[in-house]
């Protein structure tokens, strides 16, 4: 499996040319082929090995300006499949065609695999590093090494392709103490290289921290954001800078070009090369790049795909990509990079002096409205400048655009979390509802 044997198939070929006798005047052909070997362990121990092999192939088409998309998975029967995607666009309405135009570019691979051997050392190790310290917990883990391969074929003579191979692990620990129950869980994603020591000792940390359960507070206090529940907050802003909801009238933000959005102490961008979610092109075929949304708090650019693009007269960005092969290209951001700070994690708490870490936490995002309400799942109290230990039955809301505007400071600690690269902050503005002491 590879972008050698999707590049020397002629499937693609093969269904552009029935399209077009079938009376479609454009069409495009998306081909995936994923490979995934997971290993889990449970209860400390090594569960099970698994491997998942999934090949699929989307057609777009476009007759009398309609369009139609059908999607087979395995086997292809190519007539079957324009006869699908013809008959669908039939129940369409006519659009403006937009493709990718003519370009033949297959780029190198990025990232390599793991044998599953390592996985297993991997997760034995991070498991071992753990209990060492806290022989009592019991330690859930999952290791995991992932190749897609990715072609896209368009009527105007685009080709192009790229394999994409990562690695993934997610740790978790529960620690049972009479009546009290403790989860801590953490993640890496990234390309050619876990580190299985690191991930144990931000476990060990947590599990520090946590160590004491202390009375929370009330009212209006800081929060710090750790690097990993910053990330509800981020979810926010990129809906907010999605070209589509600025059509539909959703972001506040939809008239707010060129000016400050936010603590002029954040800027957002995209990056193509950087990060274990980079990639070269969209799921449109436009090659992606470098892109600051927000500039020190100003807002420069909403991203785009084509049809996004056109509406808004500043066309695509290349941002269109598909939350699966039966989904139309629709905005979206493949990574979201906050530029970090210059306070270390430790400098950070002792400029909160007296407020919360929120670490982990139940509750949805924010939504494009920014009004949230989460229960912390995992958080500490801070007092003059220290963790004093975890706080329980703890609810903290506010707006997540009022939060980003009182900012008092960003760390040096960015991390990726999902395809977000963030950094600690200390936000005011929330308020904080707390069981007292």
């Amino acid at each position: 499996m590879g972008l050698d044997s999707l590049e020397n198939n002629t499937l693609a070929e093969q269904l552009l040319d029935l399209a077009a006798k079938a009376g479609a005047e454009a069409a495009e052909v998306f081909q995936s082929r994923s490979l995934s070997r997971p290993v889990f362990f449970e209860a400390n121990r090594l569960k099970q090995l698994e491997s998942a092999q999934a090949e699929g192939v989307a057609l777009r088409l476009w007759r009398s300006g309609r369009p139609g998309l059908a999607v087979a998975y395995g086997p292809v029967e190519c007539e079957r499949l324009v006869e699908r995607a013809i008959a669908l666009s039939d129940l369409n309405e006519a659009e403006t065609i937009e493709l990718a135009g003519a370009s033949k570019q297959f780029y190198p691979d990025l990232g390599e695999p793991v044998p599953v051997e390592q996985l297993v050392e991997w997760g034995r190790a991070a498991i071992a590093q753990i209990r060492e310290t806290y022989p009592e917990v019991l330690c859930t883990a999952e290791w995991e090494c992932e190749a897609e391969t990715t072609r896209l074929t368009n009527s105007n003579g685009l080709d192009c392709g790229y394999t994409d191979t990562t690695l993934s692990c997610y740790v978790s620990a529960e620690w049972v103490r009479g009546d009290d129950f403790l989860y801590v869980a953490d993640g890496q994603t990234e390309r050619s290289q876990l580190n299985p020591q690191a991930i144990a000792q931000q476990i060990l940390q947590r599990l520090d921290w946590a160590r004491e359960n202390v009375a929370s507070v009330g009212g209006r206090i800081p929060i710090l954001f750790t690097s990993k529940a910053a990330d509800m907050l981020w979810g926010t802003v990129q809906a907010a800078l999605n070209g589509k909801q600025v059509l539909e009238g959703a972001s506040p933000w939809s008239d707010r070009l060129n000016e400050v959005v936010t603590s002029t102490a954040i800027t957002l961008s995209q990056a193509p090369t950087i990060g274990p979610y980079s990639c070269p092109f969209d799921d449109e075929g436009t090659p992606t790049r470098p892109i600051t949304f927000i500039d020190k708090g100003v807002l420069k650019l909403f991203y785009t795909d084509f049809t996004t693009g056109r509406a808004l007269s500043s066309g695509t960005t290349g941002n269109g990509f598909r939350s699966g092969l039966g989904s139309y290209p629709a905005p979206g951001l493949f990574n979201c990079l906050i530029q970090p700070g210059d306070q270390s994690f430790d400098e950070l708490i002792a400029t909160l002096g007296n407020g919360l870490i929120v670490d982990q936490m139940l509750g949805g995002s924010a939504g494009i409205s920014g009004d949230f309400s989460i229960n912390v799942d995992l958080g500490y109290r801070v007092k003059n400048g220290q963790i004093i230990g975890r706080v329980k039955d703890t609810m903290v809301s506010g707006n997540v655009y009022n939060a980003l505007k009182q900012l008092v400071a960003i760390g040096q600690d960015a991390d990726w979390n999902g395809a977000c690269y963030t950094p600690s902050l200390i936000v005011e503005g929330l308020s904080v509802t707390g069981r007292g002491e």
